[in-house]
């Protein structure tokens, strides 16, 4: 068998593309097309509509579509983090009935790991599943779960033993958004949107075929959704985009971007919108300013060498490594370098950085970045908690003294009723 190199890659997805690319058909159809052929998702399994390439070779493949105008899989939200726990943890079962809705873009996913009782602590998860003989039985609380309201599936964490330690007694669960037992309540945030849900159970059901990996397994398959989504935290700093073109299939792209999209709308701003502070900075004269030059150029430095993490981490997916600590490191630079941009927008535009509506700066826009930018340094796991990974896993430092994880969680003091 000749060996597969990225010319021969390209050339194979470009006849692929010349022979199938219709811009003519709905984007279901010719996403159902991509899934079969495997170039939708070149690096998944041959088995799992893929081609089984090297994860490197992806952004070859990547390029031949934008240079056709072709329209992807979908990749926008929780999917795509459910995806890569699926493949790794997931029977064929779960794999033959999830992956092509998420490929297609017909169903939409979300996840329910934080609690408002555990903050950052996810082992402290006290939402139970419990086993009547025949189907697990939900009954809990989740928080901070972004499109919930819209999901057609959630990825769950729940506790499944108490008189084991913490991390011990906890299982992954694939639950049905769309049935009795499950409330969604969207949350209004401080910037005026609302991306978050809680999400109530009172006897929510899941069939015993969708628990993912082992009874009390749970801790190791959310390791595998965090550590991706750890990985991606550069992503925060980018926006998702239709495929320019005229025809049925970018039309209904779009839409599905800008109802996709729409609870992500903030999250530009959150990153701290780097790409808006020469202009600003220049546009109000303060770049004459050389205190303000000076901070500037630090928030430069150190955005481009947050670029050089993450690639560094995609270089190692390339490579087909684990996924390892390289993620904390990008989540927590990138929470450093929107504290940073913070800072400089409000030096740049001073007190009027405070003012929202048509007559602030930028229709508001800056302070709205102020507003969003302190939840970099929680969402998918808060600074501290990155700084200890980094700490124990990379500077081999002994790990915090902890009174919680030997003892049987029932014998833990909480900030909830278990």
């Amino acid at each position: 068998m000749s060996e597969m190199t990225e010319a021969r890659v390209r050339e194979q997805v470009r006849a692929w593309l010349e022979q199938n690319w219709d811009p003519s058909l709905s984007l279901i159809e010719w996403r159902n097309k991509l899934a079969d052929s495997g170039w939708g998702c070149p690096a998944w399994p041959k088995a799992w509509l893929g081609r089984g390439l090297p994860a490197g070779m992806v952004p070859a493949v990547d390029e031949e579509f934008r240079q056709m105008g072709a329209v992807g899989v979908a990749k926008v939200g929780i999917r795509t983090l459910a995806a890569a726990t699926l493949l790794e943890h997931g029977t064929d079962a779960h794999k033959q009935e999830f992956l092509r809705g998420i490929v297609t873009g017909e169903d939409t996913w979300c996840q329910l790991f934080s609690e408002p009782g555990s903050g950052s602590d996810l082992a402290g998860a006290t939402t139970r599943a419990d086993f009547d003989g025949e189907k697990w039985i939900i009954n809990g609380q989740k928080v901070w779960t972004t499109s919930a309201h819209k999901a057609d599936y959630g990825l769950l964490l729940a506790r499944t033993a108490w008189d084991v330690p913490k991390h011990k007694g906890l299982t992954y669960f694939v639950l049905h958004m769309k049935q009795p037992g499950v409330e969604v309540r969207q949350l209004r945030q401080m910037n005026h949107y609302a991306s978050f849900n809680e999400v109530f159970f009172t006897d929510a059901v899941i069939e015993p075929q969708y628990q993912v990996g082992g009874l009390g397994g749970g801790w190791a398959v959310a390791m595998t959704t965090l550590m991706h989504e750890r990985r991606g935290a550069d992503a925060l700093r980018s926006w998702a985009m239709a495929t320019r073109g005229e025809g049925r299939i970018y039309e209904e792209e779009a839409q599905e971007v800008a109802t996709m999209m729409a609870p992500y709308k903030w999250y530009p701003q959150r990153a701290g919108r780097v790409d808006l502070v020469i202009e600003r900075a220049q546009a109000t004269g303060k770049n004459k300013d050389p205190a303000l030059r000076q901070e500037i150029a630090k928030l430069m430095i150190m955005s481009k060498s947050a670029q050089w993490t993450a690639r560094r981490a995609r270089a190692a997916q390339a490579l087909d490594r684990p996924q390892g600590p390289e993620g904390s490191l990008g989540k927590l630079a990138s929470s450093n370098v929107a504290r940073a941009a913070a800072k400089v927008h409000t030096l740049i535009t001073g007190a009027d950085a405070m003012l929202s509506g048509d007559d602030a700066p930028m229709d508001g826009l800056i302070s709205e970045i102020l507003l969003s930018v302190p939840a970099t340094s929680i969402a998918g796991g808060t600074d501290e908690i990155q700084r200890n990974i980094i700490a124990e896993r990379v500077l081999k430092m002994p790990k915090e003294h902890r009174i919680d994880t030997d003892r049987p969680f029932n014998e833990v003091p909480k900030n909830t009723v278990a």
